[in-house]
């Protein structure tokens, strides 16, 4: 404890210098203090740089070898080192130099990051605070055109963070101020906007602290701004379609086309010899993996994170009649194990009629039969297959089968994923025709009950049929919000859940909430253009994807069948073993035909994967680009090729 405390006042010993870092710490939510964060960093960069000086002490280890071997750089000046430093020629003093300039190298820069991925996270917070700001306050609209106070709004709002992802988090500060620290509500917003990282929001925290302060009509306030931001949303996403495009451009100039680059200029290089096999591996195997997995994670960050929404309830036991003497019933035993029975017998006829249908409703479960038939493929495989002693030649021959049996599990996961994604799609396009006719139906007077019973009969599409479930779900007596809850449960997407958590909300407070669902309807109207907006302008970055990819795979196509072939069968008897080709007999023709194949799987992998995360901002979406691409690449490089 006394090392960890001289250690904090060696770092702290000038406080000032941390003032932005703090700063950012409590902007990005991360939950801890200045100095638990400095100390948590201080350790992983220790670690980090042990494990740099580890991988430096290798180096230096190989150096020294090459030094001592006469290789190296060769000493063009002529300059001669005095005998009394020639310890320094050693090969343990060259690895301890290579082990302490790894360690203190990788130690600072992994500090160096630390200390900036506050500010990093910070505006990753901003972006999506911005994207959802306005959907909260059309929630803070509903609830006070219901008569809410501003402390019940922020603590409902707080309540919904799964729904309304950063902007509640930010609320929930409110709330803690309030209900922790004593403060009053207008001091407690204040504190919200000098610590929110978000202009937008402080912006609308100051304006929200006038209205109060002045006595203005603040649910006039809330109703305007939501039509403002509900305008401001086609511009931050065009801002943000900007940055997406970019992000895409870079991909295929640095991992498709580049790595393209490299391979042919490596398979030239491997006419001196087998060296090129060594950088060729490292570009297919570690450089194009690890790229478009950043490039994932990039654009991971700059997009919001919407794919699930969870809902919790509160089970409440009601002990009113705990009075009441409760006298157990014998005999009716063999009743209730034939109702278990009953229950389990229509729980497998119902997925005998219906095998798919727990699929399309988690997509999940594929993994649950798919996988275990992949390995079962595999082994029986590896079972069946004669013995190989050519390491090449076993390759060649099994990682076909890995292949198709990704494909066994990946194909599955991508033809329900898209049902399911195909059916919500279809419900959320006819939300605001929904919400508007419903707005319609509650403005003559009618109530939201009511309302429902007449939409029964209208023609919505796909989302006609749930209405229906709701209207059944009221007449067996379930109550308006229930069933609103239930069907939210059933489609589990964002929009929903914030149109359902809008609209029992707005009901509990009043039955006249025509308005509320205007403005409802209104913004699941915005969120599905921006939504075809982003399709539309991603489209042209997924087809440059597909079409890179087949330049690619046409490339390395006639790389394996004209330029490889061409290698193998030269004569090299009237080749000079000095000449620049002296090694052009050696060159491992299959070794190379091998790394092109998996260069090509790779590409076909990512790439649809990140075709996916663009286009429809979901990994699950990419994943059937990857499948029709490696379905490519598999069928022209084992049947098309060979021919």
């Amino acid at each position: 404890m006394n090392f960890r405390h001289s250690i904090m006042g060696w770092l702290m010993r000038d406080p000032l210098s941390y003032r932005s870092l703090h700063a950012d710490l409590v902007s990005a939510r991360f939950g801890v203090t200045l100095e638990q964060y400095l100390w948590k960093s201080l350790r992983i960069a220790v670690l980090s740089g042990v494990f740099f000086g580890i991988l430096g002490y290798l180096l230096g280890r190989f150096f020294a070898i090459q030094v001592a071997s006469g290789k190296g750089i060769y000493n063009v000046l002529g300059l001669r080192i005095p005998d009394n430093f020639s310890f320094l020629y050693g090969i343990l003093a060259i690895e301890i130099a290579g082990a302490a300039v790894a360690f203190f190298v990788g130690a600072y820069i992994i500090w160096a990051l630390l200390m900036r991925w506050p500010a990093v996270e910070k505006k990753n917070r901003v972006v999506r605070i911005n994207l959802t700001l306005h959907n909260a306050v059309a929630y803070m609209y509903a609830m006070r055109k219901g008569g809410s106070q501003l402390t019940t709004i922020f603590t409902a709002i707080s309540e919904h963070a799964r729904i309304y992802g950063e902007v509640a988090l930010e609320f929930r500060q409110v709330v803690r101020d309030v209900d922790y620290f004593g403060s009053d509500v207008i001091s407690a917003i204040r504190h919200l906007g000098e610590t929110t990282p978000s202009e937008k929001l402080k912006d609308f925290i100051e304006d929200l602290i006038s209205v109060i302060e002045s006595g203005g009509n603040m649910t006039e306030f809330l109703g305007n701004r939501v039509r403002l931001y509900q305008e401001q949303a086609r511009f931050e996403q065009k801002q943000f379609l900007t940055i997406l495009s970019m992000v895409a451009e870079s991909y295929v100039t640095l991992f498709v086309a580049g790595p393209l680059f490299l391979i042919i200029i490596m398979v030239v290089m491997g006419m001196m010899g087998g060296a090129a096999v060594i950088q060729l591996s490292v570009v297919i195997y570690a450089i194009i993996p690890i790229g478009s997995l950043v490039f994932i994670l990039l654009i991971d960050l700059i997009s919001t994170k919407s794919e699930k929404t969870e809902r919790y309830t509160r089970v409440k036991i009601l002990n009113t009649f705990a009075d009441v003497p409760i006298v157990k019933k014998t005999g009716e035993e063999p009743l209730f194990d034939q109702l278990r029975k009953y229950d389990k017998i229509r729980t497998l006829a119902h997925y005998i009629r219906h095998p798919f249908e727990s699929f399309v409703s988690d997509v999940n479960q594929t993994l649950y039969i798919t996988v275990p038939a992949a390995i079962l493929y595999l082994v029986l495989v590896l079972h069946s297959m004669p013995v190989y002693t050519d390491p090449e030649l076993f390759i060649a021959v099994v990682d076909d089968h890995v292949i198709i049996a990704l494909l066994i599990v990946l194909i599955p996961y991508a033809i329900f994923y898209e049902i399911w994604a195909q059916k919500v799609n279809g419900i959320q396009t006819m939300i605001p025709d929904f919400l508007e006719r419903m707005a319609g139906i509650n403005r003559v007077g009618l109530t939201i009950v009511q309302a429902i019973g007449i939409m029964v009969n209208t023609n919505l599409g796909l989302l006609s049929y749930e209405i229906r479930r709701i209207k059944r779900d009221m007449d067996w007596g379930v109550n308006f919000n229930d069933a609103l809850m239930r069907f939210e449960e059933r489609v589990s997407t964002p929009a929903i859940a914030r149109t359902v958590t809008l609209i029992t909300k707005a009901s509990e407070m009043s039955a006249e909430i025509g308005e509320v669902l205007a403005i409802a309807a209104s913004d699941a109207k915005m969120s599905e253009t921006l939504k075809k907006e982003r399709l539309g302008e991603m489209f042209i970055y997924t087809a440059i994807v597909y079409l890179s990819f087949f330049v690619f795979l046409f490339v390395v196509a006639v790389l394996s069948t004209q330029f490889l072939p061409v290698l193998a069968n030269i004569n090299t008897s009237g080749v000079s073993s000095m000449g620049a080709l002296s090694g052009i007999g050696s060159v491992p023709i299959r070794a190379f035909d091998r790394l092109l194949y998996h260069a090509c799987l790779a590409q076909a992998l990512f790439s649809g994967l990140i075709a996916g995360q663009m286009g429809e901002a979901s990994i699950a979406s990419g994943i059937k680009h990857s499948c029709v691409l490696l379905v490519i690449t598999l069928v022209v490089f084992n049947f098309v090729l060979v021919i």
